[in-house]
Parts: C-alpha cells; sequence; structure tokens
C-alpha cells in the first residue's frame, strides 16, 4: 500500500460525529489537529496523513512509518467539562484505544489487546508486540478543558525490511490476516464507528462503562510488571483499576500503589 492510493478520501463517517480530512503528508496529524482546535474547529474532525515527516509518541519519543504504511490520525473532541474533567482527559486516549482494538481484530484476526497506558498489543512468538501507539494532548483555556486531540499510530501493511530496533518488538496487522494488503479507509471508519458509542458512554457516565470495557480488554492487568516513574521503578503485579483508571500495583511486601503516570513493561513469569 502507498501514499497516494484509494484508501485516502475526505467526508463524513455516517451515523458517527465524526469528518474526515485525509492528506498525503503532514509534521504530524497532532500538532495539525491541535492548531485547528485552538482555531476553533468543531469535535469531530479527524486529520489523516499517509505519512508524518515529525510523528511523535509518549515522552517526545519520534514516531516513524514507511509512507502509507500505517493508519496515522487524529480525533479532536470537546468533551463536556461536566462529564469529563482536566484530571479524567486520558479516558479519551482509553476511548480510542478500545475503539481500535475493536476495528484491528474485525480487520485481521491479530487478537489484539490494551496495554496501559496507551499501547495496542498482540501476541506474537510467544510473547507481545506493539502493533499501536496512543498520543493524547488537550487544550486547556483557565483551569478547563476546552479540547482533547487522540492520536493514533496503528501500524498496517509495514514493509518485510523493518528497521532492527524495531524487528523484535513490533507488529503489523496485515500479518495476521490472509497475507494481502489491509485498506486503511474501511479500517478507519471501522475504528470510528467503534469509538461513537464508546465516547458517548464517556459523557454519559463519566466513564464508568468505559473504563469496565477498558479493564477487560487490558492485559497489563494480572501480569508482572516493571513501571519506570519519574522517581523510581517500581515492580509488582498490575491488580486493576482505579475509578480514575489509574494502574493499581501491588509490590513483593503486599503493599499497594497508584500508578498515574508511567511506562510499563511486562515481565514474563519467571
Amino acid at each position: 500500500m502507498t501514499a497516494g492510493s484509494t484508501d485516502r478520501f475526505d467526508g463524513e463517517v455516517a451515523g458517527t460525529r465524526f469528518h474526515v480530512a485525509w492528506v498525503a503528508e503532514t509534521g504530524s496529524t497532532n500538532d495539525d489537529a491541535l492548531a485547528l482546535a485552538r482555531a476553533g474547529a468543531p469535535e469531530g474532525l479527524v486529520v489523516v496523513a499517509d505519512h508524518q515527516t515529525a510523528g511523535r509518541g509518549r515522552l517526545d519519543r519520534r514516531w516513524e512509518a514507511p509512507p502509507g504504511s500505517s493508519l496515522l490520525c487524529s480525533v479532536l473532541l470537546r468533551p463536556d467539562p461536566e462529564a469529563v474533567p482536566l484530571a479524567r482527559a486520558h479516558l479519551c486516549t482509553k476511548a480510542v484505544a478500545l475503539a481500535a482494538a475493536a476495528a484491528a481484530n474485525a480487520a485481521a484476526d491479530a487478537g489484539a489487546v490494551l496495554k496501559w497506558p496507551n499501547d495496542l498489543v498482540v501476541p506474537y512468538a510467544g510473547g507481545v508486540r506493539k502493533l499501536g501507539g496512543i498520543l493524547a494532548e488537550s487544550v486547556v483555556e483557565g483551569d478547563q478543558l476546552t479540547a482533547v486531540v487522540v492520536g493514533l499510530g496503528l501500524n498496517v501493511d509495514w514493509p518485510d525490511d523493518v528497521p532492527a530496533e524495531l524487528a523484535e518488538i513490533m507488529a503489523s496487522l496485515h500479518w495476521f490476516g490472509d497475507g494481502l494488503p489491509i485498506a486503511r479507509r474501511p479500517l478507519l471508519e471501522a475504528l470510528l464507528r467503534a469509538l461513537e458509542p464508546v465516547y458517548a458512554s464517556l459523557l454519559a457516565d463519566g466513564g464508568t462503562a468505559l473504563l469496565a470495557g477498558y479493564a477487560a480488554a487490558c492485559a497489563t492487568i494480572g501480569q508482572e510488571v516493571r513501571v519506570e516513574r519519574a522517581s523510581d521503578v517500581l515492580r509488582g503485579r498490575a491488580t486493576g483499576l482505579t475509578a480514575d483508571g489509574h494502574l493499581l500495583v501491588v509490590d513483593a511486601g503486599g503493599v499497594q500503589h497508584e500508578v498515574v503516570v508511567g511506562d510499563v513493561v511486562h515481565l514474563r513469569p519467571q
């Protein structure tokens, strides 16, 4: 699949609040969506690109993918601040993660699950590999959340010559299908149709149903993990989520920790 394929389209996704603007190349779909959000663009805008020249992941890591190989998109949401205050804006990330996993598993028999806080992973070669990552960024005026931009990079049709530094950690969705390229347009539409009811439930109940669905799909829960935090490294078993979506980890001494931010590594059983 190459940039310029018939995947690209602009317009409304029927039955949803989402409308797509698809370009061949940009620096970062998140940057574009944030600029449009600050300029007053309405909720539901989805910026999609065949290729990003300055894609970003968490902690300002670069996100690089060959042109046309991945679904690269950013969704602009404007949740009601009464339902989703600033401290719970990260639940928009979990909504997109759930929808992305559903769309990936519908497109191919990948068995995609979620890795807290923001990754999609698939079982492969006796372990798990990363299928996609999500980065959410907020627009705040005063102390009030006015917009959330949720960016997704989902590996769809990567070439066989994967860079050496990624060869043992990444997966591509087409590995789990019939070997043929997977069209990104229907994958995007499936994602947005799955996102519509998940996001609506977030607005309706503040995240109760969303977190229940996320916990059920989260492979991190029940795992022995290493959590790399700004001040320390925590090891233990991930046991669940708080009502705010934070990860609960019980260390070897039986002490429970609430992890708000951190990089999580799943540890294989000894």
